[in-house]
C-alpha cells in the first residue's frame, strides 16, 4: 500500500532518533507532511533534510522541549503556518528511569513525569483546536497517537516512575478520546504500548553488557524471542494515523511480542 496518510499534516515529538525518527520517515513516505520536533534541534534538522531529499517539502524541523508550554504553542503554530494545518499528533518524546523506588529522588520522579506525562498533556491540550479546524476544512479525520509503553500495563520492581507516567498516558489517552468524541470533533486518541525496541533508550544496558548480550537478555523475556524494531512501532502509528482506523478511539495497541499475554 502507499499514500495511506495522503494530505495529512503530522507533528511528531522526540523525532530526532529512535521511534520518532522511524515514525516521521514512514508518515512522510506514506504521503504526510511532518513537523519533526525534538529538544535535539540539530538532530531534528538533519532528519528533516534527509526526508526532504526523498520527499521534497515533506518535513520541517522544530526545536521543542515538550515540558514547556510556550514551546508547544510555538511548535503547533509554526506547523500550521508552514503546512496549513494539523491532523496528526504523535506524542513520542519520552525518557526512561530504571531505579529502585527508595532510591528515586523527588527531582527524578518529577522529571520523568514532566517529559513522559506532562508533555503528552500539553500536546493534547494545545493541538486539539488546530486539529479540529483542519478536520473541518479537509474532511480528513484527526488522530492523536500517544506512545506509552508496555510498562504502562505491566509493572516492574525497579521502574516506579516510568510505570507511573506511562500508565497515566494510557488513561489520559482514553479521557482525551472521550472528550473529543463528546465534542463531535472527529479527532481520535489512542495509545501505543511498545516492549523493548532497538533504540537509544536501551543504550545504558548495551553499554553495560554489549549489544548482543543486552538484546539477548531482553529477548528471553519475550514470547516471540526477539526485541522489536523501530518500524514495528512506526507501522502501528501509521495505522492509527490513517483513515483505516477511523472507528478506533480510546484504545491501546500493544506491540509487545506477546509479553503482556503471559
Amino acid at each position: 500500500m502507499s499514500g495511506r496518510v495522503d494530505g495529512k499534516i503530522a507533528l511528531v515529538t522526540g523525532a530526532a532518533q529512535g521511534l520518532g525518527e522511524a515514525i516521521s520517515r514512514l508518515l512522510a513516505r506514506e504521503g504526510a507532511r511532518v513537523a519533526v520536533t525534538d529538544i535535539n534541534a540539530s538532530g531534528a534538522t538533519k532528519l528533516a533534510a534527509e526526508i526532504n531529499e526523498q520527499h521534497a517539502g515533506a518535513a520541517i524541523a522544530l526545536s521543542h522541549d515538550v515540558t514547556k508550554e510556550a514551546d508547544w504553542v510555538r511548535a503547533i503554530g509554526e506547523t500550521v503556518r508552514v503546512f496549513g494545518g494539523l491532523h496528526v499528533l504523535v506524542n513520542n518524546a519520552g525518557i526512561g528511569l530504571t531505579k529502585d523506588l527508595e532510591q528515586i529522588t523527588l527531582e527524578e520522579w518529577r522529571h520523568v513525569h514532566a517529559v513522559d506525562l506532562d508533555g503528552v498533556f500539553l500536546g493534547c491540550k494545545h493541538a486539539i483546536a488546530a486539529m479540529a479546524k483542519s478536520v473541518k476544512e479537509t474532511n480528513l479525520g484527526g488522530s492523536i497517537v500517544n506512545i506509552s509503553s508496555i510498562s504502562g500495563i505491566v509493572a516492574g520492581h525497579n521502574m516506579a516512575a516510568y510505570n507511573s507516567a506511562k500508565a497515566a498516558v494510557r488513561h489520559l489517552s482514553k479521557s482525551v478520546a472521550l472528550y473529543c468524541a463528546k465534542k463531535g470533533l472527529n479527532i481520535r486518541s489512542n495509545s501505543v504500548h511498545p516492549v523493548f525496541i532497538a533504540t537509544p533508550i536501551l543504550d545504558p544496558l548495551v553499554a553495560r553488557f554489549g549489544r548482543d548480550e543486552a538484546y539477548a537478555k531482553l529477548a528471553r523475556q519475550i514470547p516471540l524471542g526477539r526485541i522489536g524494531e523501530p518500524d514495528d512501532i512506526a507501522y502501528a502509528v501509521l495505522y492509527l494515523a490513517s483513515e483505516e482506523s477511523k472507528f478506533v478511539t480510546g484504545a491501546e495497541l500493544k506491540v509487545d511480542g506477546g509479553i503482556s499475554a503471559m
